[in-house]
């Protein structure tokens, strides 16, 4: 994606799917320091993890499938060798359930999931922090 078109999505989200994301515990880790700054910035977050109850005040769902809406952009805190996992389990929603964007984190680059998700219209960025972006835009 060019650089115009990252900063539109993120200027145009509303809502956005944590996965990996981290509860108080673990205040100190980015996956739970950077959707505490999309929550005070204005986006409603959706953490996805397992291993929490909850985050930040909101309910965590334990799979993508769970989440009760579609979320503009699903940002994942995962290491690089579950993103084809991910990347199988985002694919099989029903279209209208699936993110319009799937955000990976800065050191993931996965071109065959970046190519699966991109074959089925879904908007990948990689390799890059979305934090950095949210604090570049106005909302």
């Amino acid at each position: 994606m060019e650089e115009s078109d990252i900063l539109t999505l993120v200027q145009q989200a509303k809502t956005i799917g944590v996965v990996g994301m981290q509860d108080e515990t673990r205040s100190d880790r980015p996956a739970f320091a950077i959707p505490q700054q999309l929550l005070r910035r204005g986006y409603e977050v959706f953490p996805v993890n397992p291993k929490i109850r909850s985050s930040l005040g909101r309910k965590a769902y334990t799979r993508v499938s769970e989440l009760p809406i579609r979320v503009d952009i699903l940002d994942v805190f995962r290491r690089a060798e579950h993103i084809p996992q991910l990347t199988s389990e985002v694919l099989a929603l029903d279209k209208d359930k699936r993110p319009r964007a799937v955000w990976l984190q800065s050191g993931i680059t996965p071109p065959e999931s970046e190519a699966r998700l991109s074959a089925e219209g879904i908007a990948v960025v990689s390799d890059r922090c979305l934090g950095v972006y949210a604090a570049r835009v106005k909302r």
